[in-house]
Parts: C-alpha cells; sequence; structure tokens
C-alpha cells in the first residue's frame, strides 16, 4: 500500500469516526427534553492494521451516560409523581454545543487532510508524466 493510500485510509476513518460523534450528539441536542433520556457518548479507539501498518480510528461501543436524571417540577405532566416531579434528560445543551463544533472542527481538518493528500497524489502523477 503507498504512502498516499495510507493516509487517505487514516483521514477517511477520521471523517467517519467524526461523523458518527456527530449524529450521536445530534441526537442528544434532539432528544435533550425527552423525560428519561440519557446521553449518549461515543468513545474512539486506535486500531491498527497488522497487513498494512496502518492506524486508523474506529468508533467504539457507544455507551449511555449514567449521571443523575434532571429532576424536574411540574405537577401537570403526566409522569410526575404525587410530589410533581419527574425524571427529565441529563443532556446539557452546552456540553453537547461544544462537542457539536469539536466534531466539526475534527472533521473540517480530516477533509483538509484528504484534499491535501489528494492533490500531492495529483501533483506526483503531473510530475512522473513529464
Amino acid at each position: 500500500m503507498s504512502e498516499f493510500a495510507k493516509s487517505l485510509s487514516v483521514t477517511a476513518s477520521g471523517l467517519q469516526a467524526q461523523a458518527k460523534r456527530l449524529r450521536h450528539v445530534s441526537e442528544n441536542i434532539s432528544n435533550a427534553d425527552t423525560p428519561g433520556y440519557r446521553r449518549k457518548t461515543v468513545p474512539f479507539q486506535a486500531v491498527r492494521d497488522i497487513n498494512t501498518d496502518v492506524e486508523s480510528v474506529k468508533v467504539g461501543r457507544v455507551s449511555l451516560d449514567r449521571s443523575e436524571l434532571e429532576q424536574v417540577y411540574d405537577p401537570s405532566h403526566p409522569l410526575a409523581d404525587e410530589s410533581g416531579h419527574y425524571k427529565g434528560s441529563n443532556v446539557d445543551l452546552m456540553i453537547e454545543i461544544a462537542d457539536a463544533r469539536e466534531a466539526q472542527r475534527s472533521y473540517e481538518a480530516n477533509l483538509k487532510m484528504f484534499d491535501q493528500t489528494r492533490q500531492m497524489s495529483s501533483s506526483l502523477m503531473d510530475l512522473l508524466r513529464k
């Protein structure tokens, strides 16, 4: 496997990982007001391909945040107990927005690396044709 192909493989894995992360962040944001919803977290793992000796990024198993659910006081809510409280979600919108911004910037960085590698490969081919 050429160095260009290795580089493209690594950046493609980074793009896929950040896209999955962004998908789960958007699910968290859309369910922030859903009673009983637990925030999903996405871990990344480094995976080495022994055949090509390329280390890439892989999304690990998605897990649920086990922190306490917010107690919301609303006696008119159908899920409210006798004290007027029900369990909301444990999604913090500020954390989710920060995670979304980080995933977006990481995605853009991987996309730039992919484009740089493609341009270098194209330039090399042009030089070899001369």
